[in-house]
């Protein structure tokens, strides 16, 4: 099951770049506010804004699309009480990236979230629950056609123990994208430099941070330089994480000129999360060239 060729992608020099956000961005253009839901409920009747919305993505340069899966898990839909089946949901959201897609060369990342809230410091599920959770939504992820699983905004080491033995044990490629709140552990406690050890061993395509402020993360990387293939895509919104609308407070120039100092670290996936949009995407294609060129011409 291994994509040999997403892995021998990555290993490219110039980093790929994700797409923005989709849940946010739907959520603000739609008027879609369900707190346990997120976005999905567009898959069933309105799943030709999603195709748009990837469309908008992929003609901004991105190399990699994200499914609109975050809230499309098992756990997901049993706590909204949606009479939908996940294998469903995610057979049509992976359907629309493709038909976005067409015949460019872009990846599908699978959005695999956590069971409950993101941002929620204390698990309630079982082990148990959890495991077959996620179970069960890596598996509608791949078997619907993703080139690789985006574990993303993993903050509980049980969960993301699970995930990775699960993908590894499998042959799954994937990628786990860490949250932390602060530069030194992740909610459920954790050191972050342990819990990267962790998920290094367990042969992921690379380690990811996202959903991070610009500010906790720059200082988290100025004390830890990977060693590790790594990737990042940081919060561009205004207020607060738990906020129910969420709104762009980084502009695309604001968070180029952030991040520069982090592509000289060699990073291999850049992106944007929570209140960016297809600017953000066009702008980074942009910065991304224009570096690459200077490199590869020796110019300053």
């Amino acid at each position: 099951m291994e994509n040999k060729f997403v892995n021998s992608f990555f290993k490219t020099m110039a980093p790929l770049l994700l797409d923005g956000a989709m849940g946010s961005y739907l959520q603000s253009k739609y008027n879609v506010n369900d707190p346990d839901l997120w976005t999905t409920e567009l898959l069933l009747n309105s799943s030709d804004i999603v195709v748009e919305a990837h469309s908008q993505y992929i003609s901004s340069g991105a190399d990699i699309i994200t499914t609109n899966t975050f809230r499309t898990n098992p756990a997901a839909l049993k706590k909204a009480n949606l009479d939908e089946s996940s294998d469903k949901l995610v057979n049509i959201a992976v359907k629309s990236a493709k038909e976005a897609i067409e015949y460019k060369k872009v990846f599908i990342a699978g959005s695999n979230a956590p069971a409950e809230d993101c941002y929620q410091s204390k698990r309630t599920l079982s082990l148990i629950e959890l495991k077959q959770n996620h179970i069960q939504h890596i598996d509608n992820l791949i078997t619907s056609g993703c080139d690789f699983i985006l574990n993303e905004t993993q903050s509980h080491f049980d969960e993301i123990e699970l995930i990775c033995d699960y993908c590894s044990s499998n042959s799954i490629p994937y990628v786990v994208s860490l949250y932390f709140d602060n530069p030194d552990t992740i909610l459920s406690g954790e050191l972050i430099t342990d819990v990267i050890q962790y998920i290094n061993g367990k042969s992921p395509i690379l380690i990811s941070f996202n959903c991070i402020s610009t500010n906790i993360f720059s200082r988290f990387i100025a004390k830890h330089t990977p060693d590790y293939p790594w990737g990042f895509y940081l919060n561009c919104g205004s207020g607060n994480i738990n906020d129910t609308e969420i709104s762009c407070g980084i502009s695309p120039e604001q968070y180029a000129s952030t991040i520069k100092p982090l592509l000289n670290k060699k990073s291999r996936m850049i992106g944007t999360c929570c209140g960016s949009d297809f600017s953000h995407t066009q702008y980074l294609r942009r910065f991304i060239d224009e570096k690459d060129l200077h490199e590869s011409t020796g110019k300053n």
